[in-house]
C-alpha cells in the first residue's frame, strides 16, 4: 500500500469508526448497536473436523462476505501480533498499513503491538479462502474485510463472524436474512 493509501485509509477509519482502532475485538462492545454476530457450525460448535465442516465454515463466510461485497473492491487487513514496536520484515507488496500498541504494560516484555496490513482486491467469492480456513483453525486471528469507504466490517474468528453494517437497520435485515447462524446466548455472543 503506498504512502498516500495509508493515509486515506486511516482517515477513512477515523471518521467511521471514531475512537477506536482497527482491531476486531475492540470494536464489538462501541458499536454493538450495528453488529451482528454469526456462528459458522450447527450448535454453535467451535471448530470443524472434517471437510464436510470447512465446506459449511466456507459457506458461511462466503455468503455474508457476497452480501456486503459482491462486486465491489475490498480491503482485506490481516495483523502481525509482536511484542516489538519495529515493522517486522515480511516481504514486498505486502501492503503494510500502520502499527498499533495494543497492550501497553509497563514491563517491555509483556506489551502487544499489532502491525496491520492491507491489500485492496476485487472482491470474489472463494478469494481469501485460504486466510478463512486459517481463521477457523485458530491459525489466524484478526483479518478485518471492508469495503473501500469502511463503512462496513466483516470480521472472521474461529467459530464465526462479528459483522459491523452502516446502520443498526441494515444489520437487523442481515441479521434476519441469517437467523439460523446466531447464538442462542442472551448477549448474542
Amino acid at each position: 500500500m503506498s504512502g498516500d493509501g495509508r493515509t486515506d485509509l486511516t482517515e477513512l477509519w477515523r471518521r467511521r469508526w471514531p475512537g477506536c482502532p482497527p482491531v476486531g475485538y475492540k470494536l464489538r462492545d462501541p458499536y454493538r448497536d450495528v453488529r451482528v454476530r454469526f456462528h459458522s457450525l450447527p450448535e454453535s460448535k467451535r471448530y470443524p473436523e472434517d471437510e464436510s465442516e470447512y465446506t459449511v465454515v466456507l459457506e458461511c463466510y462466503n455468503t455474508v462476505l457476497d452480501e456486503l461485497f459482491a462486486g465491489a473492491d475490498v480491503y482485506v487487513i490481516t495483523p502481525l501480533w509482536t511484542t516489538e514496536a519495529d515493522v517486522p520484515s515480511v516481504g514486498p507488496g505486502t501492503g503494510y498499513w500502520q502499527s498499533l500498541l495494543v497492550e501497553d504494560d509497563p514491563d517491555p516484555e509483556f506489551r502487544t503491538y499489532c502491525h496491520l496490513f492491507a491489500t485492496r482486491r476485487p472482491w470474489q467469492r472463494g478469494c481469501i479462502d485460504s486466510l478463512l480456513r486459517g481463521t477457523a483453525d485458530d491459525e489466524v486471528a484478526g483479518i478485518l474485510i471492508t469495503d473501500t469507504r469502511v463503512q462496513r466490517i466483516h470480521h472472521p474468528y474461529d467459530g464465526g463472524a462479528d459483522v459491523f453494517l452502516a446502520t443498526s437497520g441494515e444489520r437487523d435485515q442481515l441479521r434476519d436474512r441469517h437467523a439460523g447462524w446466531l447464538s442462542s446466548h442472551p448477549s448474542g455472543l
